[in-house]
């Protein structure tokens, strides 16, 4: 939040050309590093705030926007410390990231909802509580992009992300869909969306935390069991969220942490993001080099950032989300699917928070026209450099794919094979 910010003007993008590393590399024009500012039309005074990186390859790759989720964390994370074209030394020097998604596309983060990241307001009233204020902002935002960037407008467009993106993604692919049908705006080419360790049909997804945590054996049968008590709860408060809304969510939320919380009560300080390792600091990863130097007054006067103060996840957005957390945002996928755009939701094996098995079982369950077909698809390898990074299932435009030896953060933990995946998929080549 920003007190009394001057001369607001909707719909306006204010974007400028800058260089990390000036003193060494390529300069600035060579590579086309953009970031900006853009005035949400639907809002009292919000500003949202996005780097766009130009592919390193070609201009005609895809154009992909990845988000972040928390809800409240700043896609400035996934850009430094999982896809984006660098990466951050300890000294706080840049240096190039072998495997940004950047070789593959051109590539969007952006730091939504409202109060994200470099994202701001002046009015309490901006700070978004649904899915549907959430996409529509994007939406405007995608449309003022394109036409800034016309020479983009005709590429292929994908949507990307993960965690808490798990409800994001699927809500902006089908306000996309609905505006181009719609004719409402500059057409937009989305030819897929891909959810990694998302949160997308918690009805299916929590009920699944124990199976998951007896498997990696971070609890015992007779925990399971004792546990497992609290599943009809959790699943009879998701039904009546999806239904009423309001604060039947808060209560499906309380009633459904429970079941993780209790899992983690015995499994004591796991990273449940990563069960390999131990909880370090608030959020389970060290992440205070990337708020150091996006912090640095330098850096923010390239960026165009004034008067802010940098923090990875906002407690505000997240906050203010707790009542969208229980809600299906399945529901609108299978319309997408019908038309042929293409969903891939891949998940890291050793994540316990958006675990595989429980993303796994909601893509099953999904009804749509293919899936008796893709329940008896067959499970191939997905090779990378003639090695098995993970087992994959395909049929037609939906792929699910789990990652070995990663955990929520793919692109952290296997960034050659994320980048693999992401051109594989992008070019319809994932399940050859």
């Amino acid at each position: 939040m920003i007190d009394n910010e001057p001369g607001f003007t909707p719909g306006t993008l204010v974007e400028k050309n800058f260089s990390f590393l000036a003193a060494s590399g390529p300069s600035v024009e060579d590579l086309g590093h953009h970031a900006g500012y853009y005035s949400l039309p639907h809002s009292k005074a919000a500003r949202m705030f996005y780097f766009f990186f130009e592919s390193r390859t070609s201009k005609d790759d895809p154009v992909v926007i990845w988000l972040t989720g928390g809800p409240g964390c700043s896609s400035a994370i996934a850009l430094f410390y999982e896809n984006g074209p660098f990466k951050l030394a300890n000294n706080l020097s840049l240096v190039w990231n072998d495997y940004g998604w950047d070789k593959a596309s051109n590539i969007l983060f952006v730091d939504q909802p409202t109060g994200t990241g470099f994202s701001y307001t002046s009015d309490k009233a901006d700070l978004r509580t649904n899915e549907t204020d959430v996409s529509n902002d994007l939406y405007d935002f995608l449309q003022a992009f394109f036409k800034e960037h016309p020479q983009f407008s005709k590429n292929d467009f994908f949507i990307t992300g993960e965690s808490y993106a798990g409800h994001y993604i699927p809500a902006l692919a089908s306000r996309v869909h609905k505006g181009n049908k719609a004719k409402e705006g500059i057409p937009i080419n989305l030819k897929g969306f891909a959810i990694g360790n998302g949160l997308t049909n918690p009805g299916i997804q929590y009920p699944a935390f124990t199976d998951y945590a007896v498997d990696k054996g971070l609890i015992t049968k007779e925990d399971q069991n004792r546990i497992n008590m609290l599943i009809p709860d959790c699943e009879q408060a998701t039904e009546t969220c999806q239904t009423i809304g309001g604060n039947s969510c808060l209560l499906a939320y309380e009633a459904c942490q429970t079941i993780f919380q209790s899992i983690l009560s015995i499994a004591k300080n796991i990273n449940y993001y990563d069960v390999r390792k131990q909880c370090e600091g608030q959020l389970c990863y060290d992440f205070s080099n990337a708020v150091s130097f996006l912090n640095d007054e330098k850096v923010k006067t390239a960026l165009g950032v004034t008067n802010l103060k940098f923090v990875s996840c906002s407690r505000t957005v997240y906050s203010a989300m707790l009542n969208d957390w229980m809600k299906n945002l399945e529901v609108d996928i299978p319309t997408l699917l019908e038309d042929g755009i293409k969903m891939l939701v891949y998940a890291g094996e050793e994540d316990l928070i958006c675990n595989w098995l429980g993303n796994s079982r909601w893509v099953h369950a999904m009804e749509w026209s293919g899936q008796k077909a893709f329940e008896s698809a067959t499970t191939v390898k997905f090779v990378v450099d003639g090695a098995a990074a993970g087992d994959l299932t395909s049929h037609e435009p939906l792929s699910f794919l789990k990652v070995y030896k990663a955990g929520h953060m793919v692109p952290m933990d296997q960034p050659k094979a994320a980048l693999q995946m992401l051109k594989n998929w992008m070019g319809g080549k994932l399940a050859a």
